[in-house]
């Protein structure tokens, strides 16, 4: 099992919690409002009035098999608008209850 942590303008939002039942990822967990800024390009998401817009985040688990198929689907998604931002790491899980 793996873990998903997606970080991403507001603007995708709904988008994502759409696509993903499709991708055999029904759980997940938001974070509506962050901040934070890209490591190498990509606008500041601050809240403020110089950097306006915020951030949102999410983490879902997901079998192995999954992983390639999100992954390259939330790829597509910021190749599609770039200006946006989105990342998405995967973690290994190693114990749920």
């Amino acid at each position: 099992m793996k873990a998903i942590f997606i970080a991403f303008d507001q603007a995708y939002y709904e988008r994502i919690v759409e696509v993903l039942p499709r991708l055999g990822c029904r759980g997940f967990t938001a974070w509506q409002e962050v901040q934070g800024r890209g490591t190498a390009t990509g606008d500041p998401h601050y809240g403020t009035h110089a950097w306006p817009s915020l951030a949102s985040a999410m983490m879902t688990m997901v079998d192995d098999s999954h992983v390639d198929n999100v992954l390259n689907t939330l790829h597509q998604m910021d190749v599609e608008t770039p200006k946006l931002g989105l990342r998405a790491w995967v973690l290994p899980v190693e114990r749920c209850i």
